[in-house]
């Protein structure tokens, strides 16, 4: 029998003046005990009874490489105080899954494109400790200025270099430990591992997260100027190294009824080193009250030898708004799972997405809408350009309109652009109806450039060449130019032309 809730401060009953003897979370205790005697009935006057039989071991269905990330994520948390964590809920609840979750393989089907072996070959070290000033000062990341932006450096919150000045009365932006107001704990603890439970990627956040950064918008409040979350990747290893540290950076936006709020997520590494290998994992959960309104900016540019996997979870009440801009080009493994609820009418979701691809690239996303209430809207578009044969890209899209989604208006589109021969593009749009008033549609298209619009540049005087590289730019800007910021389209925009084209000068804008 496993028993999952001892924390690694309890001890057995005869191990208190025995410090070696302290149980954690993630060892499973296995007792034997014998199987009770049954009778079966074989006629109204007969009955065979069966003799017990001893059970001399169970067979722990836990995942041994799982579980020794656990124990060193549990480990390397700061030692907690008498009082319990508001984030206890969450460790308890990832803690339990995690004993009876495996390491994903080919062989599951939300991972049958995605190879996550690599990091199984290293030795994964969880980041222990916030980052020392040294390293700070030569992270050189932080040229520009934004009004309202937070840092977080390998999963921790670093106020020296956030600016959080000007927020409206009622905003809470920080770390959950340092919310002051009773109310609003009270409501941010409500929707802590309540809903949209992940999977292992998923739990392994819920028990190594050092902090929660909260994001709080009160009911009726707009926030003029976007929150900039920007996130460091400051440890790492050289790529000869078996070593893999991993952060576990997590994020909770609740916005109440009527409330309006821009985010913008920037993943990169820092100091520069494009080499470095290091495993961000991280999460990010979005509740948005009636009438609410949250759009969602998502750059990723880390190290190309790096894992990026992120959830991103949102639950959409009636009448609000949900918008997503996505642009990944980082990670020699990059994966982001959005999973978007809407639980009341009249919601609006819209997904655009831009994947780029090189060499030994894979940029994967899985993404599920689910509706279940009337005249609902959803919109995604998947773009994707796989540049190098050793590139692969997957989508796995998935819309659901349930029964009571009636008037519902829900489309989806992905289109893959292949520009090297054995390059991998992997496509799976699914469109679940099980309503009957609805207006939805999906479509999916793999090519190279078209031919005739290569010969329509030639004709007008443009060389093949340069012809090439405009379709290129234009098949992803129509992703990019859904930014709402202008400097931030014109930073996407150049960071992209130099994937593209390495001699394009590097300028920062």
């Amino acid at each position: 029998m496993i028993q999952p809730k001892f924390r690694p401060s309890e001890r057995t009953p005869n191990s208190s003046s025995n410090p070696s003897m302290a149980v954690s979370a993630f060892t499973p205790i296995i007792r034997t005990t014998p199987s009770p005697s049954f009778t079966i009935p074989t006629s109204p006057n007969l009955t065979r009874s069966r003799k017990p039989k001893p059970i001399t071991r169970i067979t722990a269905l836990s995942d041994p490489f799982v579980l020794q990330i656990a124990e060193s994520l549990e480990d390397s948390l700061p030692s907690s105080s008498s009082s319990p964590s508001p984030l206890q809920k969450l460790r308890d609840f990832s803690s339990e899954s995690l004993l009876s979750t495996p390491w994903p393989s080919r062989k599951d089907e939300p991972f049958r494109f995605t190879d996550t072996s690599f990091i199984k070959q290293l030795e994964v070290t969880p980041v222990s400790s916030l980052p020392s000033p040294q390293s700070l000062n030569n992270l050189g990341v932080f040229q520009d200025t934004h009004l309202l932006n937070l840092t977080l450096v390998d999963g921790y919150l670093i106020d020296s270099l956030s600016q959080l000045s000007g927020l409206p009365d009622g905003v809470f932006i920080g770390s959950l430990s340092k919310i002051g107001s009773d109310e609003i704990s009270k409501r941010v603890v409500e929707f802590l591992g309540g809903y949209g439970q992940g999977d292992l990627f998923w739990c392994l956040n819920g028990v190594g997260s050092p902090d929660l950064v909260v994001v709080y918008v009160p009911e009726g409040c707009r926030v003029e100027d976007p929150l900039h979350l920007r996130y460091v990747s400051n440890e790492g290893s050289d790529k000869e190294s078996k070593k893999l540290p991993v952060s576990n950076p997590r994020v909770l936006v609740v916005v109440e009824k009527g409330g309006e709020i821009g985010i913008v997520e920037e993943y990169m590494g820092g100091g520069g080193d494009d080499d470095l290998s290091y495993w961000t994992n991280s999460v990010m959960e979005i509740v948005i009250g009636e009438e609410g309104k949250v759009t969602h900016s998502y750059i990723q540019t880390q190290s190309m030898s790096s894992a990026h996997i992120k959830w991103t979870s949102i639950q959409q009440e009636k009448s609000s708004s949900y918008e997503l801009v996505e642009v990944s080009t980082g990670g020699r493994l990059s994966r982001h799972n959005v999973h978007v609820q809407q639980v009341g009418s009249d919601t609006i979701t819209g997904l655009s997405t831009f994947h780029l691809s090189g060499s030994e690239q894979t940029q994967d996303l899985h993404s599920k809408i689910v509706l279940d209430h009337p005249r609902g809207f959803s919109r995604q578009l998947h773009k994707c350009i796989v540049a190098h044969s050793l590139g692969q890209v997957v989508f796995d899209g998935n819309i659901k309109v349930n029964r009571y989604a009636q008037q519902t208006d829900a489309g989806q589109l992905t289109r893959s652009l292949i520009l090297e021969p054995r390059a991998t593009v992997n496509v799976k749009p699914n469109l679940q109806i099980i309503a009957d008033d609805v207006k939805c549609s999906h479509g999916a298209s793999i090519c190279d450039l078209e031919e005739d619009q290569l010969f329509y540049l030639q004709a007008r005087g443009i060389d093949l060449q340069t012809a090439r590289k405009a379709l290129i730019l234009s098949f992803g800007a129509e992703v990019i130019d859904r930014f709402p910021s202008a400097d931030l389209r014109k930073k996407v925009e150049l960071h992209v032309k130099k994937l593209l084209d390495p001699k394009v000068p590097s300028e920062v804008v």
